[in-house]
């Protein structure tokens, strides 16, 4: 069944709008402190189409999403009593109660893990204000790997080119059923 090639097709398209900096932006901002589609799918995309722009790109996504982390982090530090009951009815609260054992063990290499891997960052930036983390090694801690993240992603797009942009269309569906496949099996993990 081809569903995600229609769906990568529709990427590009908007990865080439002349408004998808902006677009990437906002999704990098609000990623970081409430929302739950990580930057990545956009980011990839537009640095396939427009690899002389992947650096700036890049950029751009990390200076919003560590905007965004502090936000995150301001709703920790003014809000947690607010959202602490909407937050334990969500599948966010486990994470929620790891990030803040994490903080009390790790601190900077909390948030800096977090940045840069595919743990939902948005726990982590609130848990940091929650548990009123020091500023300045929190914001370090997310330019290093919020950075480093998209630095990576839009290096390996650059790289790829045309090339990967090719494999990706011809593979996309494969691709996608196999990380289908990987998330139930990683929560049939869970569950066990």
């Amino acid at each position: 069944m081809r569903i995600f090639s229609p769906l990568y097709r529709r990427a590009m398209q908007w990865a080439r709008h002349p408004h998808a900096p902006a677009y990437l932006g906002t999704l990098s901002f609000a990623e970081s402190s409430f929302f739950p589609v990580p930057p990545d799918v956009m980011l990839a995309p537009m640095c396939l189409a427009k690899p002389e722009r992947a650096w700036r790109f890049a950029l751009l996504t990390t200076l919003t999403s560590v905007a965004g982390g502090l936000a995150g982090y301001a709703i920790g530090h003014f809000a947690i009593e607010l959202i602490t009951p909407w937050l334990q009815t969500t599948k966010y609260w486990a994470s929620y109660q790891t990030a803040t054992g994490w903080f009390r063990d790790y601190g900077f290499w909390a948030v800096f893990l977090a940045g840069f891997s595919p743990i939902p960052y948005k726990v982590f930036t609130i848990a940091a204000g929650a548990l009123s983390m020091a500023l300045l090694p929190f914001t370090l801690a997310s330019f290093v790997g919020r950075g480093a993240r998209f630095f990576l992603v839009a290096g390996l797009m650059k790289w790829g080119g045309a090339r990967m942009e090719a494999a990706l269309h011809r593979y996309m569906d494969r691709l996608g059923w196999a990380l289908v496949a990987l998330v139930i099996a990683a929560l049939a993990i869970v569950r066990i």
